[in-house]
């Protein structure tokens, strides 16, 4: 009998769970285009579960032009209004105006730091950090990097990012490896984090 394999216990058993877990989660981003889905996803999440937005990621890539930031920094009123009426996404006011706002501070930054995961990636020194989780109580729900992340982001006009949404978002895109230690991904995710180069 095969054995089934050990994962982080908030995935559960559900396919497209487990999929996010097993391919994506804690793997270290650099692409843009991805960076700026991650936050608006996370934003999204505000107040609801991941699975929630996990369902409606695909509404989310159509009705947002598969989160082309120069695209979504342009969306006008009547952009956002036919956005309020989707049914395929999360028809929030403020998520979906903060959406277009955050795609223009993320230019921004861009602009700045040549590219918003330079600026990103300078929090942890280029590395992902490796934590070494063992049990639930070791999970943190925020850190004093995701304060500061979360402080300079909101100095720097974006909107829906607020500590625990970014520790999320950190976590997300490999910034963090909080894979349990004993999750079939904890080594692989480590690996990749020894081997990230920006």
């Amino acid at each position: 009998m095969v054995k089934p394999l050990k994962r982080c216990f908030w995935c559960g058993e559900l396919p497209l769970y487990c999929d996010y877990h097993d391919k994506e989660w804690g793997v270290p981003v650099k692409d843009e285009q991805t960076l700026f889905e991650y936050l608006i996803l996370e934003g999204a999440q505000a107040g609801l579960s991941w699975l929630t937005v996990l369902k409606k990621r695909e509404n989310y890539r159509e009705a947002f032009d598969g989160f082309d930031i120069e695209r979504v920094s342009r969306f006008n009123k009547r952009k956002i209004e036919s956005l309020l009426k989707n049914e395929g996404i999360i028809r929030n006011k403020l998520k979906v105006n903060s959406a277009v706002q955050n795609a223009k501070a993320f230019l921004r930054v861009q602009d700045e730091f040549g590219g918003f995961s330079a600026y990103q990636w300078a929090l942890v020194g280029g590395k992902p950090k490796q934590n070494h989780l063992r049990s639930r109580k070791d999970i943190a729900a925020r850190t004093e990097l995701s304060d500061a992340f979360s402080k300079d982001l909101k100095k720097r006009g974006f909107n829906f990012v607020g500590s625990t949404i970014m520790y999320a978002y950190m976590q997300a895109t490999g910034m963090v490896n909080d894979h349990f230690v004993d999750c079939h991904r904890y080594k692989k995710v480590t690996q990749l984090g020894e081997k990230f180069k920006l």
